[in-house]
């Protein structure tokens, strides 16, 4: 998948995973960041479920990169809320 594909499927993916952890968007750069992450996250989780990982832009790959961006959304927000109790 080109640079462009990566991008585009992040940007939607960390929209979506954000919108569904927190009700907002955590701003275009982070969910582009997380998106792409998550995408690698969900890849990994579902390899190792016996399931195929992010194989394009398509819906498939969405659900795995939303799944994987949950995932480090909710992981993400657990360092960042134990920083601000310190």
């Amino acid at each position: 998948m080109s640079i462009i594909g990566w991008l585009i499927l992040g940007l939607i993916a960390g929209f979506i995973a954000s919108q569904i952890v927190n009700k907002s968007g955590e701003g275009l750069l982070l969910d582009i960041v997380l998106g792409i992450i998550g995408s690698m996250v969900g890849g990994f989780l579902f390899t190792s479920l016996g399931a195929a990982p992010v194989t394009g832009l398509n819906i498939y790959s969405m659900f795995v990169a939303v799944v994987g961006a949950v995932v480090v959304l909710v992981l993400y927000h657990a360092v960042i809320g134990r920083r601000s109790l310190r």
